[in-house]
């Protein structure tokens, strides 16, 4: 099973790179801000909490966040992998993902970052609000209040995996094909695949 963070400020292409690996590895793809537009769409309770928290740019609780993560896994038993896009944000979302994959009998193979200039996120994120109709996509106040919240929160979880050598940082602009590649590149090199369950060895055996 393959299980892989893809990381990176707001507006630094994790949507796009995350599609293509889906498609290039077979993943199941779990992005906690489509999990949370989807409440939105819907007008849940909680849908409505996380609007609130969207537009002014600010981050969604943890516990709420872990049990949607929980919720996704248990749907997708038979996955042979996810991408985790925009997630885990902060050093405890991270410690309790490491807890949430390991009840699932898994864990995380790598965090590959992308890291792009402030004032290049600020040009794609106003650019994207042009058709996203997000509303945090449309005022640049709010775009830099969230490059600054990730700067101060969120890229402390890159120490967190560096600290387990799973930190591997990519340049986010070129063209996207070249990226991707290096993406796959970094992927392929580092057999970041996580082994695999005694059961499912024994399976691939008799196959």
């Amino acid at each position: 099973m393959l299980n892989i963070v893809l990381f990176g400020p707001p507006g630094a292409g994790k949507g796009t790179q995350s599609q293509k690996l889906i498609a290039q590895y077979n993943l199941v793809h779990l992005s906690t801000g489509d999990l949370l537009r989807a409440q939105i769409t819907q007008g849940t309770e909680l849908g409505l909490t996380a609007k609130k928290l969207m537009d002014e740019g600010l981050l969604v609780p943890d516990a709420v966040v872990i049990g949607m993560i929980g919720s996704a896994l248990k749907d997708n038993p038979q996955a042979g992998g996810f991408i985790f896009d925009g997630f885990p944000r902060t050093v405890a979302q991270a410690e309790s993902l490491d807890r949430l994959m390991t009840e699932h009998n898994t864990h995380i193979g790598c965090m590959i970052a992308l890291e792009v200039q402030e004032e290049e996120l600020v040009m794609r994120l106003l650019e994207r609000g042009k058709t996203s109709n997000r509303p945090d996509d449309q005022d640049e106040t709010k775009i830099r209040r969230r490059v600054t919240v990730y700067n101060t929160e969120t890229a402390q979880v890159a120490g967190y995996y560096a600290a387990q050598n799973k930190f591997h940082a990519l340049n986010g602009i070129g063209a996207i094909d070249d990226i991707f590649g290096q993406i796959c590149g970094l992927i392929d090199q580092q057999k970041v695949a996580v082994p695999e369950t005694p059961a499912a060895a024994t399976k691939e055996v008799k196959a």
